[in-house]
C-alpha cells in the first residue's frame, strides 16, 4: 500500500510517497518525470524489508515550488536534510537524472548519512559537463539544455498539454511507450502552477552562476571536485537517447568505496521503468549485501 507524507526540509515543505518498513532508501526523481515514476521500485524495496520513500523533488507539486534555489548545491542540501527530517541517521540513496544529480552531491557532502548510492542515466557530473565542450555528439543530444535558457521555453514546453514532454520521452526511450497512468501522473504534476519554470530553472542555474546563492560557493565547489567515498552502484540504458553510454567510460575513477557498472540492454533512459526485473534484482543484490 503506498502512503502519502511530507516533512520540511532545505527551508520548504516535500510531499512524498511511501512504503514499507524498515531501513530507509530515498528515490529521487528527475526531468521531466515525478515521484510517480518509481511505481516498479518502491513496492519491492518494501519486499525485501525497506522503508521506501520518493519525494517529489523541489519545485515538483505537490512539493513546495519556491522562486528560486534549483543549484546542485541546494539539491544536494535537501537530501542530507531530508534523511534527517525523515527520522534517520542515514539512508540508502537512489537517483534517477536530475535525482542522480542530487545523489552525487549528497554523497560528497555528508558520506557517512549515505550507507550506499544507486544512479541511474546520469554518470559523475565531470564526465557530463566536460562532455558539453568535448563531445560534439552529446552536445546534440543536450539540445534541450540551451534551449531551455531561453525565456520562453516553458511556454513552449506547456503546448498541446506538453506535448514536449510525450517527445522527450519517445526520444530517450525509442525502444519503448511510456504507459498513459505513468506519463499522465507526470504530466498533472506539470500542470501545476509555477512547475515548469521550477524544472527548466535546474537548467538554468547549470550553466548561470549568477543565480547562485552567493553563501553556498564552498559546497558547490565540493560537488564538481572531491571524490565520492560511498560504495555505488550505476545502471545506464544501452539505447539511451539523452546520455550517451560512452560519457560513463572512466567513471570508477571518481569513487572510492566500490563501484559497479551495468548496462541495461534493450532499455533507454528510463531503464527502472523499461526493465525493472533486471534492474530491480541487481539493486537489491546490492542493497541487501
Amino acid at each position: 500500500m503506498v502512503r502519502t507524507g511530507s516533512t520540511r526540509a532545505g527551508g520548504i515543505q516535500f510531499s512524498y510517497l511511501e512504503v514499507g518498513e524498515g531501513p530507509l532508501v530515498l528515490c529521487l526523481h528527475g526531468f521531466p518525470d515525478c515521484a510517480n515514476t518509481f511505481c516498479h521500485l518502491l513496492p519491492a524495496l518494501a519486499d525485501v524489508g525497506f522503508r521506501a520513500i520518493a519525494p517529489y523533488m523541489r519545485g515538483y507539486a505537490p512539493t513546495d515550488v519556491p522562486d528560486d534555489s534549483y543549484q546542485a548545491a541546494v539539491l544536494a542540501i535537501d537530501v542530507v536534510e531530508l534523511i534527517d527530517a525523515l527520522g534517520v541517521s542515514s539512508a540508502a540513496v537512489i537517483g534517477h537524472d536530475w535525482g542522480a544529480v542530487a545523489a552525487y552531491g549528497a554523497a560528497k557532502l555528508a558520506p557517512q548519512k549515505i550507507t550506499k548510492l544507486i544512479t541511474l542515466a546520469v554518470p559523475h557530473p565531470v564526465l557530463l559537463f566536460s562532455s558539453l565542450i568535448t563531445n560534439p555528439e552529446q552536445q546534440r543530444r543536450s539540445w534541450y539544455m540551451f534551449f531551455f535558457q531561453m525565456s520562453f521555453a516553458e511556454d513552449a514546453m506547456a503546448l498541446n498539454d506538453f506535448e514536449f514532454i510525450d517527445r522527450i520521452w519517445q526520444e530517450w526511450s525509442p525502444l519503448w511507450r511510456c504507459p498513459f497512468n505513468i506519463m499522465n501522473a507526470v504530466k498533472n504534476t506539470f500542470r501545476q502552477p509555477g512547475v515548469a519554470k521550477a524544472t527548466l530553472d535546474y537548467y538554468r542555474c547549470l550553466f548561470n552562476p549568477q543565480l547562485h546563492d552567493a553563501s553556498l560557493f564552498d559546497v558547490q565547489a565540493l560537488l564538481f571536485d572531491s571524490p565520492i567515498e560511498v560504495p555505488t552502484m550505476y545502471f545506464h540504458g544501452e539505447r539511451d537517447g539523452c546520455i550517451g553510454l560512452e560519457l560513463t567510460e572512466g567513471m570508477e575513477q571518481f569513487f572510492t568505496k566500490g563501484f559497479e557498472k551495468f548496462v541495461v540492454s534493450d532499455a533507454g533512459h528510463w531503464a527502472h521503468l523499461e526493465q525493472p526485473d533486471e534492474v530491480n534484482r541487481r539493486l537489491m543484490e546490492f542493497l541487501t549485501a
